[in-house]
């Protein structure tokens, strides 16, 4: 083979590697700061609720989260709005928190009734 070509050849497979290399650790610096956000927004959240939940409260919220997060996530986000628009300005107690706890459960039950027919063969008449 021609040694130019060979050498060109070269080059161009050094070249995509290192492309291919750079691709590689940009992907992990990507992953690195989503990480990073979202430990941000955990720290930031946890600092709201640190400040406006009295210890008793806290441990209430921190037990909802072990057997339903999503109830508690809702719970810490309704906590964390009514923050910062103000309606909330002296720390929430344990009575409170359930009386919050109550009202997400009343907004979120809902009855639904389920019809079931019975199909009908031509076999049955």
């Amino acid at each position: 083979m021609d040694p130019e070509l060979e050498e060109i050849r070269q080059k161009r497979l050094a070249q995509l590697r290192a492309q291919q290399q750079a691709n590689i650790k940009d992907g992990h610096g990507e992953k690195d700061r989503e990480e990073s956000k979202r430990a941000a927004e955990a720290e930031r959240r946890s600092s709201i609720l640190s400040q406006i939940l009295m210890p008793e409260a806290k441990e209430r919220l921190d037990r909802i989260a072990l057997v339903r997060p999503d109830k508690s996530k809702s719970v810490e986000d309704m906590l964390i709005s009514a923050v910062q628009s103000g309606r909330i300005r002296d720390r929430v107690d344990e009575k409170t928190l359930i009386t919050l706890l109550e009202q997400l459960t009343q907004q979120t039950k809902t009855t639904t009734i389920k019809f079931q027919r019975r199909d009908l063969d031509d076999d049955d008449f």
